[in-house]
């Protein structure tokens, strides 16, 4: 395998509207190749599943960015990521994780997401209802990106009155445009955010509500509770965990369908697959790319290639979902593909745990346009449609057109599976 890091090319727009190509070469090089990674900084991608699926598993990789080498990787991240770094679950490990885990899950059930079905329902049919009327929308900015961040403030118990507000903050610090953020932006938006989640945190201690900010509040094992910086890095890794992800997978999903007229076809034809399609998007082009930062405590062996201590390891979720030795035609977006099994939410300690509420999200948002507005198409060629650069992969933009004034609201159910909440 060649040592020289070869690099992604974050800048090209080419590269940033399809990686795959680069991608299938980086995972026939070799399981295990070095790259400079956004940054400038030096990575080792894992680009095979089951190489990725062991290192997602393997303890002495570290979630914790402290056990990297390179102090860049610290100095590069927002200040908001910094300040919140000790205390956020994404990036802690056992015992720390362990505890924030089991308390977090305590208030964020499957049967709390299960009750924001008819919610979310309302959610996309009133974002969908100032659309039909004009026969075009850009389906980022009219739905693919408020419709979580609504659900999201809906489960903090953020008041309407302050939503804008919220919303306008969180899209300053995350990347939502073809452009990375402003990092004085950045920091000052998240400045302004942590002042009010401060505020909200202590209203919902002197008054606690029916929603998951007061769940988190409220939850203990034994004598242990979330302590204030645990609840402020909590809300944050909502926001970014299941906000702008979301945003991509309902984006890219129809994105995806819309240039693969076939698939888009069956599934108007049969929505009983729409489960089914929602695992296909994630594994065929996931919100994530190339994948999940992991750290080595030690000298790491692996797939024959010695990882040396310090080292970021990236397990590239996005290229090891195109893994032919997992995946027959992988590279086909084929809907009825079961037993999908791919990385995009992880795999072991860290697997997402806001996963049921993205594929909730992503089913109900996706089979309801599909639903609402006919004869969907793209407004522009395939070619210029533009996707975020960085490691949050999802269409920048989505211009559609679909004939004025389709069907209106219904009480259909969205199609259930095992996987579903």
């Amino acid at each position: 395998m060649s040592q020289q890091p070869v690099l992604l090319p974050y800048a090209d727009p080419a590269f940033v509207a399809d990686p795959f190509p680069l991608y299938r070469r980086l995972r026939e090089d070799g399981p295990v190749r070095r790259a400079i990674i956004a940054g400038g900084l030096d990575a080792w991608l894992v680009t095979r599943y089951e190489d990725g699926l062991a290192a997602l598993s393997d303890p002495r990789l570290s979630s914790d960015v402290r056990d990297a080498s390179d102090p860049r990787l610290i100095e590069q991240l927002p200040e908001f990521e910094r300040e919140s770094m000790m205390s956020s679950m994404l990036r802690s490990d056992p015992p720390d994780h362990t505890r924030l885990r089991r308390l977090v899950s305590k208030a964020f059930t499957a049967r709390r997401v299960a009750e924001l079905r008819s919610r979310i329902q309302e959610i996309t049919d009133r974002l969908l209802d100032a659309v039909v009327p004009a026969g075009r929308a850009e389906l980022v900015a009219d739905f693919a990106l408020p419709l979580p961040v609504t659900v999201i403030s809906e489960l903090l118990g953020v008041p309407v009155d302050d939503r804008y507000d919220f919303q306008r903050w969180t899209d300053a610090m995350l990347v939502r445009g073809e452009k990375m953020p402003d990092p004085v932006v950045v920091n000052e938006a998240w400045h302004q955010m942590r002042a009010y989640v401060t505020k909200h945190i202590d209203s919902k201690r002197a008054r606690p509500g029916d929603d998951l900010l007061s769940a988190l509040i409220n939850a203990h094992d034994q004598e242990q509770r979330l302590n204030h910086d645990e609840l402020i890095a909590m809300a944050f890794l909502l926001l970014v965990a299941g906000y702008i992800t979301t945003v991509n997978l309902i984006a890219g999903g129809i994105a995806a369908l819309l240039t693969h007229p076939d698939q888009l076809t069956l599934l108007r034809d049969h929505p009983e697959l729409l489960p089914d399609a929602i695992e296909e998007f994630l594994r065929y082009d996931g919100p994530v790319s190339p994948g999940i930062a992991r750290f080595a405590r030690e000298d790491v062996e692996i797939a024959g290639v010695t990882v040396p201590r310090g080292a970021t390891v990236l397990i590239a979720s996005a290229i090891a979902d195109r893994d032919p030795a997992r995946f027959p035609e992988p590279d086909r977006l084929d809907i009825t593909r079961r037993d999908s099994g791919h990385l995009a939410f992880g795999h072991g300690i860290h697997y997402c745990l806001g996963a049921p509420l993205a594929r909730l999200e992503g089913q109900i948002a996706v089979g309801t346009v599909l639903r609402r507005l006919p004869d969907l198409a793209l407004a522009v060629p395939p070619t210029e449609v533009t996707w975020r650069p960085g490691g949050l992969r999802g269409p920048a933009r989505l211009p559609v057109t679909f004939t004025p004034g389709g069907p209106g609201r219904t009480t259909q159910a969205v199609p259930q599976s095992p996987r579903s909440p």
